[in-house]
């Protein structure tokens, strides 16, 4: 199973001014999640981010925080470790639609349901920090909202690299999609016919 751009949204969980120094490979690691935000811009993606505790841990560490910007990203302040328990996934849900016209005016049997779930994008493409507490957490709650997740490793970090790697362990068991930010870029493009393929390749290279 390939990722789809069309039916993928990103969400990169707290890339905080205050937290970073302290993770693991910290600059490569918040290097790829700004790659990963100039890809969702570029390619029509829904873009999210969240920060946990912001008087605390500050907020988005510049270099992501221009990005967000300047693709009108939505960004969600958190005090649970989990974004799903501070109203992420009901942001991650299209808007439920209520069915135009006088429905009762109609017989039983081609009346409409009250509401009804437009279809949305079910592919979650997730990385943060730490991978073993707010980005774990998060993509376990996702996965039982019945959201795919795809997890981009190399946008991940921990302060050690042993709690980041008992995070990815985990979220395999539990069904998460373990990829890198390459095999998102290329995922998403599918070809190197694409329109922004060259825009695209410049992002890693």
């Amino acid at each position: 199973m390939l990722l789809d751009v069309d039916d993928s949204q990103l969400v990169l969980v707290d890339y905080q001014v205050r937290l970073m120094p302290a993770i693991h490979e910290g600059a490569a690691v918040l290097a790829n999640a700004v790659r990963l935000a100039q890809l969702a811009q570029l390619m029509h993606v829904p873009l999210m981010a969240t920060a946990q505790n912001p008087a605390k841990l500050g907020g988005q560490a510049p270099e992501l925080q221009a990005v967000l910007a300047a693709a009108g990203a939505k960004q969600l302040d958190k005090m649970h470790f989990s974004a799903v328990a501070d109203g992420l996934a009901d942001w991650l849900r299209p808007p439920v639609r209520k069915p135009a016209g006088n429905a009762r005016s109609l017989p039983r049997h081609l009346q409409k349901p009250q509401a009804e779930q437009e279809e949305g994008r079910s592919a979650i493409v997730l990385a943060g920090c730490e991978a073993h507490v707010c980005l774990m957490q998060t993509a376990l709650e996702l996965l039982q909202e019945e959201f795919e997740v795809w997890v981009v490793t190399d946008a991940c970090g921990s302060r050690s690299e042993r709690n980041r790697d008992a995070a990815f362990d985990r979220l395999a068991g539990a069904g998460a999609e373990l990829v890198t930010t390459e095999m998102v870029v290329f995922e998403w493009l599918r070809s190197a016919e694409h329109p922004a393929f060259k825009q695209a390749q410049a992002l890693i290279k």
